[in-house]
């Protein structure tokens, strides 16, 4: 047995068990990294987009501008709510992801025409 600075020659069962374990343990952390880091990719690409499904808006960047005019970049988002309508001829609720905007043109228009002219299908998907 090997103890403190002495080298060993000639390494025992143990050691060698050791060494291959620590080996696997290593190829383990690394696949375990390398699998968190790819959740983390999927899971970043897969985060809905902040868009109206009727009128197609989306967050806008603009700036904050303080009293002395001076200006740090934010973020407009869209007045964005999920909302249930009833469709008559389908006989179901359907739920979007509206606007404000988009409410009020399914009131003007109605579900069925706002849904045909919808215009998210045609400018983001």
């Amino acid at each position: 047995m090997c103890f403190g600075r002495v080298t060993c020659s000639i390494p025992t069962d143990s050691q060698a068990r050791f060494a291959e374990n620590a080996g696997l343990l290593l190829l383990f952390a690394e696949k375990i990294v390398y699998l968190h880091s790819l959740y983390r990719d999927l899971t970043k690409s897969i985060k809905p987009m902040k868009v109206c499904e009727i009128t197609g808006k989306v967050a806008v960047v603009g700036n904050n501008v303080s009293h002395s005019h001076h200006k740090t970049k934010r973020k407009f988002s869209p007045n964005l709510k999920t909302k249930r309508f009833w469709s008559e001829e389908e006989g179901r609720w359907i739920t979007l992801k509206v606007s404000a905007a988009g409410m009020k043109t399914i009131n003007k228009k109605g579900l069925a025409v706002a849904l045909r002219e919808a215009a998210a299908a045609k400018a983001v998907y």
